[in-house]
């Protein structure tokens, strides 16, 4: 029960975080997080949750790093290969070895063994944590591509090195031999059980298939576990890297989706659809956690009065600053090396080598370890001053936060416009597509269409929606003004129907009503939707009295009106210029949704026409591609982020119609 409430709660509190991000939204939401998570340990001191890594490691760290490995873009794995490879291996010894020379040399207390350790730790980087800065700093793919791929291996290199300066001190014995034997057997047989795994479970997958289970429920659910098959059965089976394991796979599966997207494009939109659910939960609760466990991580030593808050601060602020000036000097000393050895064209400047220090964030995978020290060697002394690295640790974790948050948008100002590229391309790409649609619409096949076009207008909200919050309201505000503006006319219209025909006091009044809905759906407010269900519920009881034949009439003439109110608004904004191109295309595309909306088609038809269209809209983008890249608008990377996006679209288009 107790782990169930603990669930519970932590579900509860991603929600409450997610809120708070809405409106503090200037504060990386993993700040927030770990912030909620402070308060909710200080306050209900009763609530404590404890993480072993093992445990930690399968549920949370496999299946973001299974998913980071499938998203990466393998041509920039492929082409960064040097700098992640010297960062997730190079930079993790140098980071252990120099600064845990500088922390023995700070702190005597602490000895060597153990101080490698803590800098072991340190070494890895959170993508997790970067992601939301990110998407409000807008960091250079490049950048981001690097820390991203050296967080796919560095998990690895820096578990290894920290487990054995902690078997250093509990045994008394280390071998350089055997760590590099050890990390080389972890390594290549991790990355082949993941290569070999991902691949046994794509045939397993197939061969179910060929029997006649369809069921995509039952792959989706394969597809999620397969990170934690590959994880368990190299760490457990096999004493492997089950980091690397997760990472292989997931690049491997990426791979093998691709071969068969036109396949099974139902079963990749749902994965999909349960992968971001899944990531998101994670996500959040791997901050909520970090937060929830620091103040008992640092309680202990804190109220020692053997050494002052404000020292035990100062050491924090020194070894976070090695820690990132260890990482500035090799970018710096790894960019010279590329141009001079391995002739790279690259250009990068003094700000680029702070933005990639600044990146470095560290997180859970810090935290998650250094909890996991032992409180007693093999010969029954207590661990050296287990407190203090756990406290030291904490507050790194805290500083390489705060340093990206309050820097790196002082120093990605200038990116920000190259950055929203992307967005702006997919808007038009999305315009493009309605466009081509508006140009093969006739009368027969309006209803498709039309809702044809609304699935693609939803795609460009989702887009504004990923963008910021302030462009997913301003296209808000562009809908609003929209409907405002067809509701004037339909009034104008429609008392000009009135007056034309004769219509008696049962017709006239349903017609009152029906503008009432109109004016009211534009409000969102509870107490509008309440006078709605009230309205709707008195107007059914009315309805229910008249007689059958004055209850077909208002039938009759609310499609009549119909007919002649969209008719009229749609002529009247393709003949006049008095509003914007965009007002008037929304205008124009709900009233003659309203018009089409009653037409009745046969199923087989619908289907024939929607797929003609769709072929259409997806054959004009990618043309659009071909167009800005040939006129060199775009490069080779953006043109291909935004066939991937072609792509995906073509996925979710496909997935409805066998639906």
């Amino acid at each position: 029960m107790e782990i169930l409430i603990s669930i519970l709660m932590l579900l509860v509190l991603l929600l409450v975080t997610n809120v708070l991000a809405h409106y503090i939204s200037f504060i990386p939401i993993a700040l927030i997080q770990i912030a909620v998570g402070i308060i909710v340990a200080l306050v209900a001191k009763n609530f404590t949750i404890e993480i072993e890594s093992e445990w930690f490691l399968l549920l949370f760290i496999a299946p973001l790093l299974y998913y980071d490995g499938a998203h990466f873009p393998r041509e920039q794995l492929w082409k960064m290969r040097l700098p992640i490879l010297g960062n997730a291996i190079i930079l993790v010894l140098l980071t252990t070895i120099v600064g845990g020379l500088f922390v023995h040399w700070m702190i005597p207390s602490i000895p060597l063994a153990a101080a490698f350790a803590l800098m072991a730790i340190l070494s890895p980087t959170d993508p997790v944590a970067v992601n939301g800065i990110a998407k409000r700093v807008r960091i250079p793919d490049r950048i981001m591509n690097l820390v991203r791929g050296e967080s796919l291996i560095n998990d690895a290199s820096g578990l290894i090195a920290f487990k054995y300066a902690v078997a250093a001190i509990v045994t008394g014995y280390f071998s350089l031999n055997s760590a590099t034997n050890d990390f080389i057997y972890m390594f290549f047989i991790g990355a082949f059980i993941g290569v070999f795994g991902a691949l046994v479970l794509f045939w397993i997958r197939l061969r179910i298939r060929r029997i006649g289970i369809v069921d995509i429920t039952f792959y989706v659910l394969l597809q999620v576990l397969t990170p934690f098959l590959l994880f368990f059965i190299s760490e457990e089976l096999f004493h492997a890297s089950g980091v690397i394991a997760v990472v292989a796979g997931g690049i491997v599966a990426t791979i093998i989706k691709e071969k068969t997207e036109s396949i099974i494009a139902q079963e990749q939109v749902v994965t999909q659809n349960v992968w971001s659910i899944v990531i998101f939960t994670l996500n959040g609760i791997i901050f909520i956690l970090l937060g929830l466990m620091l103040p008992s991580a640092t309680n202990s030593i804190l109220a020692s009065e053997e050494m002052h808050n404000s020292v035990l601060i100062l050491y924090v602020l020194a070894i976070g600053l090695m820690v990132l000036l260890i990482r500035f000097i090799w970018t710096m000393f790894f960019n010279i090396l590329d141009k001079k050895i391995f002739k790279s064209e690259e250009i990068t400047t003094i700000k680029d080598h702070i933005v990639t220090t600044l990146v470095g964030v560290r997180g859970t995978i810090t935290m998650v370890g250094i909890l996991s020290l032992p409180i007693l060697t093999n010969s029954g002394e207590l661990f050296p001053e287990r407190s203090l690295l756990i406290f030291l640790a904490a507050g790194v974790i805290l500083f390489t936060l705060v340093m990206a948050t309050i820097f790196l948008p002082l120093l990605n100002t200038q990116e920000i416009a190259q950055q929203s590229n992307l967005i702006d391309e997919k808007r038009k790409m999305i315009r493009h597509a309605i466009h081509s649609i508006q140009l093969e619409t006739v009368e027969e096949n309006a209803p498709v269409a039309l809702r044809l076009m609304n699935q693609y207008n939803a795609m460009l909200l989702n887009i504004e929606r990923e963008q910021s919050e302030e462009a997913l309201q301003a296209y808000k505000q562009k809908i609003l003004e929209a409907r405002k503006i067809g509701l004037e006319l339909e009034i104008i219209y429609t008392n000009q129907y009135m007056a034309d025909h004769g219509l008696n006091g049962s017709i006239q009044h349903e017609i009152e009503y029906r503008f009432k809905e109109r004016k009211d759906s534009l409000n969102n407010r509870t107490f509008t939707l309440l006078k709605r269900r009230l309205r709707y519920f008195i107007r059914e009881r009315k309805m229910s009295k008249l007689p059958a034949n004055v209850v077909e009439q208002i039938d009759t003439v609310k499609k009549d009106l119909t007919n002649y109110v969209s008719s009229s608004i749609i002529k009247h904004v393709q003949e006049t210029e008095e509003f914007s191109l965009d007002i008037a295309q929304k205008v124009e595309m709900y009233y003659r949704h309203l018009q089409y909306s009653s037409y009745k088609m046969d199923t087989s038809i619908q289907e024939e026409q929607k797929e003609y269209l769709a072929l259409i809209a997806i054959e004009a983008q990618r043309n659009l591609i071909n167009e800005w890249y040939q006129a060199g608008e775009i490069n080779n990377e953006l043109a291909k982020e935004l066939r991937r996006f072609v792509n995906n679209l073509e996925s979710v288009i496909l997935l409805e119609e066998e639906e």
